[in-house]
């Protein structure tokens, strides 16, 4: 196979994040574009309801690593209007969760929130990245699969 030919395959195979909404920018990012980022690990424990006690070792970008590089829509730019923001997350199976502007902005929250390129040393590149939550006890918004994220005001 030829190295066009193969790049076009690995390309196609891998997973792609549609970060869509209220961004300044647009944008479609794979594991390996995330991987460009700074990677952070972490070590976490969560409760899932089918699987029992979880205990994982999980790397990637920071999700706020990822929305600074875009930025809010200019209507959010302001502090003040960034903190009307919710960030969807959904996976390949449909699955979301909803977070907060403000949970991962370092002038709110700045919780430490990765969409993890691998876990437990084994790469997400074919899977996607995944939404790694470290302070939530309850595994529900450890979204696998990660196709996008939509950012956009909560109704008022």
């Amino acid at each position: 196979m030829s190295t066009a030919a193969s790049s076009t395959a690995e390309r196609s195979s891998a997973a792609v994040v549609r970060i869509h909404g209220h961004v300044a920018e647009p944008l479609e990012l794979t594991v390996q574009h995330l991987r460009r980022l700074p990677e952070q690990r972490v070590t976490v424990s969560f409760d899932c309801l089918k699987e029992g006690p979880q205990f994982h070792d999980f790397e990637g970008p920071t999700l706020w690593d990822v929305l600074r590089t875009i930025g809010p829509s200019p209507d959010y730019a302001a502090r003040k209007q960034r903190s009307r923001l919710l960030l969807t997350v959904t996976g390949s199976d449909e699955h979301c969760a909803v977070l907060s502007w403000g949970e991962v902005d370092p002038e709110f929250g700045g919780q430490r929130i990765l969409l993890a390129t691998s876990i437990d040393g084994l790469p997400l590149d074919s899977a996607g990245p995944q939404l790694v939550v470290p302070a939530d006890v309850c595994g529900a918004r450890y979204i696998s699969g990660i196709r996008a994220v939509w950012v956009g005001p909560a109704a008022g």
